[in-house]
């Protein structure tokens, strides 16, 4: 029908969580990710992971109109090919193998995807590229992650390459970015090119020229209400929803 929502399917994570009267296992989408895809004027839709649901991974990617890569745990090394570091943090192997497969899909089908901060991570492993498993200076300080659990403080600028999707995404070459990670991009995957690198050179933005929208973004658009980030994905889907009917 002319005028539907698209559609964005969000991974979720599985984590221990205390809700109402239980403390147990639950998957879970920070609201601030489900916020901003409303807010833009997408309806969301949450997927868990499931080990099951590899094999199904193109029936899931046709049900939803873009795709939504969010933070959370580390990326487990074994998925490209390296061995965890004392400095590797938790992991869960399902959620990996869960994203990895819908985002190698979506991709696959040209369908809109952006990844957040480990989803972005995602995106350049699915492409066969690695991560530095910690970024921690000199000092064992962490200059990406200045206090665990929050935002505050974090703020710094990321340069974007003009004439680029992250550009035209975030709507200035100069974004002032929100970011909480340890872990980086190091090789690049088969076709990611760099759009956006923070002032102390770690990479912050990755796209893919050949396909309508597939972007990553190292920092946490959904910490700022002001960011055009998660809009731009949802326009990119309302496109795609327009397209199929």
């Amino acid at each position: 029908m002319a005028g539907d929502p698209p559609v964005v399917g969000v991974c979720a994570g599985f984590e221990r969580a205390r809700w109402s009267f239980w403390d147990q296992d639950a998957a879970l989408v920070p609201a601030s990710y489900l916020r901003a895809i409303q807010g833009a004027g997408a309806l969301a839709v949450v997927l868990p992971p499931d080990g099951r649901a590899v094999a199904e991974a193109q029936r899931l990617i046709g049900l939803v109109d873009g795709l939504l890569l969010i933070g959370g745990l580390d990326v487990d090394p074994r998925s490209y090919g390296a061995e965890a570091l004392e400095v590797t943090e938790a992991i869960c192997p399902t959620r990996d193998a869960f994203e990895l497969a819908l985002v190698r899909e979506a991709l696959r089908a040209d369908l809109p995807v952006l990844g957040i901060c480990r989803g972005m991570q995602i995106l350049n492993v699915a492409l066969g590229g690695t991560l530095h498993q910690d970024l921690a200076d000199e000092q064992g300080d962490q200059p990406h992650r200045h206090t665990i659990g929050t935002f505050d403080g974090t703020a710094h600028t990321v340069r974007l390459d003009a004439c680029t999707l992250a550009a035209d995404a975030a709507g200035e070459l100069e974004h002032t970015a929100h970011c909480h990670h340890h872990q980086a991009i190091d090789r690049l995957g088969e076709g990611l090119i760099i759009s956006g690198r923070s002032e102390d050179g770690i990479i912050e933005a990755v796209e893919l020229a050949d396909k309508r929208f597939a972007l990553g973004v190292q920092w946490h658009p959904e910490a700022n209400d002001k960011s055009r980030v998660i809009g731009a994905l949802v326009r990119a889907a309302a496109r795609e929803e327009a397209a199929t009917r």
